[in-house]
């Protein structure tokens, strides 16, 4: 480690010379941590030099035999230490998520990550106890590197087959020294802005490793090679192993008879499925019959667990995947395609066993009977959105004559799913009315636009079936006492809720709000807000205020949707965890008692696939985020309307309406004010102008840089900005930031 030095008498014969076993029992003998001037006073007898001590010091902590506190030293052995994932946003903090999942995650700040990668597990340790925020710490040593490869782009050339390479994942800031031979004699050879998939080799000097060149993926530009880099970054599985692919492919083709046996043939059932027009796997499929003055509805969904067996090679690689990950131009699925598109996909016009929820409901849509079965059936017709869309609610009758024979269904279903959401609506479930964007490429695979997704009531109809297949099932296995992998959603956080509420206190809804608001208010407001000007406003503030969903075998409820009891049965091709709720469904109907081994494996399974599916969202926001920024890289200059969607102390963001992209004002490049940002009400006041800028906002901006390294995108402002108002009298809890 270097920290070792040569013991022996100094010229007079005074003492030792400075030696790291002396320094180390200096902290064991005294017990706590030490600043460097107590461990000089400790030095008793010793001849040194301070920067000598020093040196020692940090070559003690990079050993991992001290860490750094808040004053001083403190001694590894003694520390209290904690194991986890390290985990680093693209702002460059870290959060250690402990091993122990009774504990909070522990904040590391940038200067304690030391020589620690995004992913990397390691041992921390807590700095700083805080009562109700997340503990702080320093990452004491790395336990165990989180990746062996790494796609990184192409810097420069340094000799013939040697390259300069820096990740492609803002997360990791070392560089590459990477040695890169062509496998065949003609082959490509990288050039700058190249992406190569990397072997991590060893530690040169401090952030800059060697590295062997695997792979060459191609241009940076390439939407294809983006895609591949991403699922690098985040280990996405890719090809399926060959054990999983020999027992997929020894499935039949379709369903033979002896399948059937056991199952209600409802193959006479017009069931309808509906996807969108690029969807190749169909898990769900719908039926609605019209019964007195109630209905009766049918869901059937692909019955997965018949063909993936418990503890099979394909049902331990579905575990491991927990989900299918979809990418713009790609997809790689939970299951191999021979089942998700083929045996088990909803296909019209083919038999196909099934699992079937029946739910009886009221004319106002009041649930009542349900009913669950293994089954058969035949969908009639597989319909898109779009079809639905113009067929039923915009009356075009040349689509109206092309679904003729499912159109009467559709339309109970209509009503139905319409009775369904007002008394979700009534109940308190949320409904975030965001637009989510949509890519869209040309023959050559070229992005051509970014626009929003169309939403309309043709989503719901489906959304809401769903929805209540999966509350019943959740219901029925509950009574039975049976193991539920449930889908929870804590409450809202309620120091976020405080502060949406101080903010919505300042505008034109002061008056509709509670005098004591909370979480249960956030339903009434965003019904108030809809369709007026702070409708984004109050959208996007509420969404922040959100916990993440997740998995648990504890009925905890789902916040969001108003529901006590929830869980995933809708998609077994795609979610593991419906996969879960099937084969718990099946042992009900056998009759099996409840095995206290399955129930205690399913708090570990749902916390993998929570995981997994932490990973496939934030897999989904990074792609999407290099496909728009490379989509922008030639449109510098470009003019563009918006709305501001997030302020901070440095600039803001702009949601640009021409294309669903984003980018951010920085205050730097505003020379008319200094600005001072007021967090409470989320807005920036000029000090001399009195020039604001608020959330929801429109405003007229111009490109100026779309960078693929930081994956950002730059806007200068053109014109925007309330008129000058009077700075408030109140004493700002603000921050100031000048011109740069």
């Amino acid at each position: 480690m270097g920290a070792r030095r040569k013991r022996g008498k100094s010229p007079k014969g005074q003492g030792a010379t400075l030696d790291a076993a002396v320094v180390l029992r200096i902290f064991r003998e005294s017990g706590k941590p030490l600043s460097d001037k107590e461990v000089a006073r400790g030095l008793k007898g010793v001849v040194f030099k301070f920067h000598d001590l020093r040196h020692l010091l940090e070559e003690l902590r990079e050993a991992g035999k001290l860490i750094r506190v808040q004053k001083g030293w403190g001694l590894v052995e003694s520390m209290r230490l904690v194991t986890g994932v390290l985990e680093i946003s693209r702002s460059g903090v870290g959060y250690v998520i402990p091993d122990d999942k009774r504990r909070k995650d522990i904040f590391i700040h940038p200067k304690d990550i030391g020589n620690a990668w995004h992913g990397d597990r390691v041992a921390v340790a807590v700095t700083r106890e805080r009562k109700d925020k997340n503990h702080e710490g320093r990452v004491a040593r790395i336990i165990e590197r989180g990746i062996t490869r790494l796609p990184c782009r192409v810097i420069k050339r340094l000799a013939p087959d040697l390259f300069l390479c820096r990740p492609t994942d803002a997360r990791h800031t070392m560089s590459f020294m990477v040695d890169y031979l062509p496998p065949h004699p003609g082959d490509p050879e990288p050039v700058p802005d190249d992406i190569i998939s990397v072997g991590i080799g060893e530690e040169i000097e401090y952030k800059l490793y060697s590295g062997k060149g695997l792979e060459l993926l191609g241009a940076q530009g390439d939407v294809a090679v983006q895609e591949r880099l991403v699922k690098l970054n985040h280990d996405i599985p890719g090809p399926f192993p060959a054990a999983a692919l020999a027992e997929a492919e020894a499935l039949p083709e379709v369903p033979g008879e002896a399948d059937f046996a056991g199952r209600k043939d409802l193959r006479d059932l017009p069931f309808v499925t509906i996807d969108g027009a690029k969807a190749r796997d169909f898990d769900d499929a719908v039926y609605v019959k019209k019964r007195g003055r109630g209905y009766t509805l049918w869901v059937a969904i692909a019955d997965v667990s018949h063909y993936v067996p418990e503890g099979s090679a394909l049902d331990e690689e579905a575990l491991t995947r927990g989900n299918s990950y979809y990418f713009p131009q790609s997809v790689e699925p939970m299951l191999p395609e021979r089942i998700s598109n083929g045996l088990c996909s909803l296909n019209p016009n083919v038999p196909r066993l099934a699992m079937v929820a029946e739910i009886d409901f009221t004319a106002k849509g009041l649930p009542g009977r349900t009913d669950f079965y293994p089954a058969v059936i035949e969908s009639k017709a597989r319909l898109t959105y779009a079809q639905v869309n113009r067929a039923l609610l915009l009356g075009d009758e040349q689509e109206r004559q092309n679904i003729a024979a499912v159109l009467p269904m559709l339309t109970t279903a209509e009503t139905l799913a319409r009775a369904i959401n007002a008394v979700r609506a009534a109940r308190g479930s949320l409904d975030f009315d965001l637009p989510e964007p949509e890519i869209l490429f040309n023959f050559q695979g070229e992005t051509q636009d970014i626009r929003p997704k169309v939403r309309h009531f043709g989503h719901q109809i489906v959304e809401e079936f769903m929805v209540a297949a999966n509350e019943a099932v959740a219901r029925f296995l509950t009574e039975k006492g049976a193991p539920v992998l449930y889908r929870v959603h804590p409450e809202s956080d309620p120091t976020k809720v405080e502060a949406l509420f101080k903010l919505l206190a300042t505008t034109d809804l002061a008056t509709k709000l509670p005098p004591a608001p909370g979480p249960g208010d956030l339903p009434m407001v965003l019904r108030e807000a809809s369709g007026s000007d702070l409708d984004f406003l109050v959208s996007r503030l509420a969404l922040r205020t959100m916990m993440q969903a997740s998995y648990s075998p504890k009925l905890e409820g789902h916040f969001g949707l108003a529901s006590t009891c929830y869980c995933h049965f809708t998609s077994p091709i795609r979610r593991y965890a419906d996969l879960v709720v099937h084969r718990s469904l099946k042992n009900v109907f056998a009759g099996k008692p409840v095995s206290e081994k399955r129930a205690a494996r399913l708090a570990k399974v749902a916390e993998h696939i929570s995981r997994r599916e932490r990973v496939a969202m934030e897999a989904e926001r990074e792609i999407l985020k290099r496909v728009t920024v490379h989509f922008l890289s030639d449109k510098v200059g470009r003019r563009f309307t918006g709305v501001i969607g997030s302020i901070a102390d440095f600039g803001f963001w702009v949601e640009l309406k021409e294309v669903m992209a984003e980018g951010m004002v920085r205050l730097s490049s505003l020379s008319d004010d200094y600005y001072t940002y007021f967090p409470e009400r989320h807005e920036l006041i000029g000090e001399r102008t009195g020039r604001r800028f608020r959330l929801g906002q429109p405003v007229e901006v111009e490109l100026t840089g779309a960078d693929m390294g930081r994956l950002s995108v730059d806007l200068g402002l053109v014109e925007g900005g309330e008129s000058p108002l009077a700075l408030p009298t109140q004493k700002r809890k603000s921050s100031r930031r000048r011109r740069k």
